[in-house]
């Protein structure tokens, strides 16, 4: 069994390029279809406007990959196969996979809470919240230094932990297409069903709300359970998800534009929420 678990896990670093590539675009494509046959909220930008914020978010993915690719020496996949090989984690065993992501899913919960803590990181993370409007392209939206941050923490865990090398590309995977899901303004069938496991859409949106007790609710990306055992759950918004105001109330008319993206975190303002 072990063997097959190592062969298997060879071939998925191998691939792990391609695979992820492949998932990744295919569930982008899957849940702009979604968005435009299932919509759970009208558009509130349209225009020129629409298609430079989509631009400007797809951009931002495509500089944080390459701003990752140039500073760190290896991958997250790769460190982790490094540390295995020289049996180098602090902790001195290798976590099974299934435990292993569950310890990533609720590492990036308390990563997330602590960049909406942290004024320094929260100037970072504002650039996600700043889109007034939440479709799957948010999902995308992160600036590239917080990117490069969130990268450094997965390799301590890694470090610490012994996260084997298969538990990091399925957890990459995992992340990615959730982030894509619950970002994605669709209309969910039996929607509170769904969120007793994961996060749905309708409860990640209220955490992307103007009002400051339900935009500090609901970090999780993967699994419901962390913001229920941790006190951080909001079930609904108060006004209700089709009313509701997306975004900070200092970029009500949005940035859409890829360069103030970049230069928003070191632009000095105070976050002010109702």
């Amino acid at each position: 069994m072990d063997n097959l678990v190592q062969e298997l896990a060879g071939w998925i670093t191998q691939h792990e390029t391609l695979i992820r590539l492949g998932t990744f675009l295919g569930l982008l494509l899957v849940m702009a279809l979604l968005q435009a046959l299932i919509p759970r909220r009208a558009p509130t930008v349209d225009g020129p406007a629409r298609y430079r914020r989509w631009g400007s978010n797809l951009l931002l993915v495509v500089l944080s990959t390459l701003l990752v690719r140039v500073l760190l020496p290896v991958s997250a996949s790769a460190f982790a196969l490094l540390v295995e090989k020289h049996d180098l984690a602090l902790l001195g065993f290798n976590l099974p996979i299934l435990v292993a992501v569950l310890v990533l899913d609720m590492l990036i919960y308390l990563q997330h809470r602590l960049f909406h803590t942290f004024p320094l990181l929260w100037r970072l993370h504002k650039v996600h919240h700043s889109d007034h409007w939440l479709d799957v392209t948010t999902a995308l939206r992160f600036h590239p230094l917080e990117i490069l941050l969130s990268m450094l923490i997965k390799f301590s865990a890694i470090w610490l932990f012994g996260i084997p090398v298969l538990a990091v590309i399925l957890f990459e995977i995992i992340l990615n297409g959730m982030a894509l899901f619950n970002h994605a303004n669709i209309r969910l069938p039996r929607e509170r069903w769904w969120r007793w496991v994961v996060v749905t859409p309708d409860m990640h949106r209220i955490h992307h709300s103007v009002y400051r007790q339900e935009h500090d609710s609901n970090y999780g990306f993967n699994l419901s359970c962390w913001d229920r055992l941790l006190g951080s759950y909001v079930a609904e918004p108060r006004d209700g998800q089709v009313m509701m105001r997306i975004g900070i109330p200092r970029y009500r008319e949005g940035e859409v534009r890829l360069w103030p993206l970049l230069l928003m975190p070191f632009r000095r303002r105070r976050r002010v929420l109702p």
